[in-house]
């Protein structure tokens, strides 16, 4: 009996240590894996910084072109019959020669530093792509001049006589631009979680101004043609050495245009709330037309066409294109405020 009882307890451990063991070989049950949530999006929000660099012009050609010669005429009658030419033919042919001299094309470059600010909204819609929109306005000391000269002919004719006018002229042109503003569009890629690349693009304005000059010298030559009769002959010996008259004008104009933009560049979160940003962008104004009048300082004298005088003028259109690139760095610093929009 002592002995039954001795081995129950003997068998009750046994079994229990035996189930211990086993269960100690079977494999542990562990949770899902979760990964870590993603970085916030620290792009996200309003932000304001400012900005410097320096434009360079692309469009280096300025148009000049003629409009219109003219001259005050009296209505004076030819002294000597059909045969002699009028004064006022002779003020055209001295506007219309003086216009050629000033017409043409003129190099000039636009260049120089611009500085200002910008404002803006990003909205980082996924770990790896931003869109926003910035605008920013700066001074700009974008200047440049340009020197051109040219030559011009034109010649008329009565019955026995001619009148020949030869100019040489010169343009003098400034322009160039006293700021400029955009609005554009941004979408980048993050390279990093901190290094944004991205391109822009959208709207130009700015304020332009020109100032053009126009100078020309002509000389005004007389010839007859071997039907010429003694009594003309006589009238027009006096004067066949011709004469010499000095065109001088221009004009100049400031207007604020509108055009457009594109461009790309990088920006980099170098510690919370700031950001590095260095970009490029090509930029288009438009043209601007200033009109321009220039004079006779030395009109005809009257003897050529009976009595009084009568003074010539011309009327061009010069041409100017606003355009370039603007290379630049700026800083930026990103409020909180409107992050919640995300």
């Amino acid at each position: 009996m002592r002995k039954e009882l001795t081995f129950a307890p003997a068998m009750a451990l046994l079994i229990v240590s035996t189930g211990s063991s086993l269960a100690a070989d079977l494999p542990s049950r562990k949770e899902a894996y979760v990964p870590p949530p993603p970085p916030p999006p620290i792009w996200s929000g309003f932000y304001a910084g400012l900005n410097a660099g320096y434009g360079f012009g692309a469009n280096g050609n300025v148009y000049s072109s003629p409009a219109i010669s003219s001259f005050n005429s009296s209505e004076n009658g030819p002294c000597c019959g059909s045969s002699i030419i009028y004064g006022g033919d002779l003020n055209n042919i001295l506007g219309l020669s003086s216009l050629a001299a000033n017409s043409g094309v003129t190099s000039l470059n636009q260049n120089g530093f611009v500085g200002g600010g910008q404002i803006g909204y990003n909205f980082q819609w996924s770990p790896s792509f931003v869109v926003g929109i910035e605008a920013d306005i700066q001074g700009a000391g974008i200047r440049g001049s340009g020197h051109s000269i040219g030559a011009g002919v034109a010649s008329t004719a009565a019955d026995y006589h001619t009148a020949t006018a030869t100019s040489v002229g010169a343009n003098n042109i400034t322009a160039g631009v006293d700021w400029l503003g955009t609005v554009r569009g941004r979408i980048g890629y993050l390279f990093t979680p901190t290094l944004l690349v991205y391109a822009t693009g959208g709207l130009s304005y700015g304020g332009v101004y020109a100032n053009v000059t126009n100078y020309s010298t002509t000389s005004l030559t007389f010839g007859q043609t071997a039907e010429a009769i003694p009594l003309q002959d006589i009238f027009l010996s006096s004067y066949s050495a011709g004469s010499t008259h000095t065109f001088f004008g221009g004009g100049q104009r400031s207007q604020t245009l509108v055009g457009w933009n594109a461009g790309g560049g990088l920006e980099w979160m170098f510690a919370p709330n700031w950001s590095v940003k260095a970009e490029a962008f090509y930029w288009n104004l438009g043209n601007m037309n200033v009109p321009t009048a220039s004079f006779a300082v030395a009109p005809i004298p009257g003897a050529y066409y009976g009595a009084g005088g009568e003074g010539a003028s011309t009327i061009g259109v010069t041409r100017i294109n606003y355009a370039g690139v603007i290379a630049r760095a700026g800083v930026n610093y990103h409020f909180n405020w409107g992050s919640l929009l995300h």
